[in-house]
């Protein structure tokens, strides 16, 4: 199966306005002085980015795309000639969109500090048991939203982009399943490298995109998890030590959708 013709479809449970406070978090700026014009470019990038790997997306990333535009269209008039807004209390076009980003992260906020406060709970007992010696796992390293994973992707294809020359024709040669393939051949379990040295051979604009979409198929195979050292830091790939039920490393068998 070509690149073209492969669909994903991923759990991504995260919604617009997390992509939002993510691009703000990105940009460290303050989330009251945020540039209309600057976060609907990069939100945009992200759409299409999603487009060109064929990843279907909630309707309420195209509503918020297109929310975005308005407001930017709005932005770039003079105040004088804006066209009036029922029930605003602010000239600020923004204000709206600002309001409702705080509301969202305080509820985002409050939700992380009870999931945090029910795992602390989950470790009280009445008495203490003898801890079972259990492998240590790496310090420091987060998982990967798929905010961050796409970022990464990004970064990849603009590298590739400005170091190949995009007008010379050369063969796709590879189907996503045979980079699954060399993935799961590449990696023995437990060992681990940079995400980006995966494109390093890379010859096609092609290959890139179809060795990242082996990459998220088989992070749904759960054989591989990707980390990174901290926020918006370098990520990493590793091949899981142990897999689940549903992935067969040796089989080679893929399914078509990340559910």
């Amino acid at each position: 199966m070509e690149a073209n013709d492969y669909k994903v479809r991923l759990d991504i449970f995260e919604g617009p306005l997390d992509l939002l406070l993510y691009l703000i978090k990105k940009d460290e700026v303050d989330i009251h002085n945020i540039s209309i014009s600057r976060i609907t470019s990069q939100y945009l990038d992200y759409i299409e980015t999603f487009r060109m790997l064929n990843i279907d997306l909630a309707a309420e990333f195209i509503l918020m795309a297109a929310n975005l535009m308005y407001l930017k269209s709005r932005t770039l008039l003079p105040r004088q000639d804006q066209p009036p807004e029922e029930d605003a209390e602010d000239d600020d076009p923004r204000w709206e969109l600002i309001r409702q980003l705080i509301e969202y992260k305080k509820f985002k906020d409050a939700a992380g500090f009870l999931s945090l406060k029910e795992v602390e709970q989950e470790g009280s007992f009445a008495f203490h048991p003898e801890m079972p010696e259990l492998p240590e796992e790496p310090l420091g390293l987060a998982e990967v939203s798929i905010f961050d994973l796409i970022r990464a992707f990004q970064n990849v294809l603009k590298r590739f982009e400005e170091s190949h020359d995009l007008g010379d024709i050369v063969d796709d040669r590879y189907t996503v399943a045979d980079k699954i393939e060399m993935l799961l051949f590449r990696f023995v379990p437990g060992q681990a490298a940079r995400f980006d040295s995966l494109f390093e051979t890379a010859t096609t604009k092609a290959e890139v995109i179809v060795t990242f979409l082996a990459v998220l198929e088989l992070m749904k195979m759960n054989q591989f998890i990707l980390r990174q050292t901290h926020l918006l830091g370098e990520i990493e790939i590793e091949r899981r030590l142990h897999t689940g039920p549903h992935a067969d490393a040796e089989s080679g068998e893929s399914e078509n959708d990340l559910d």
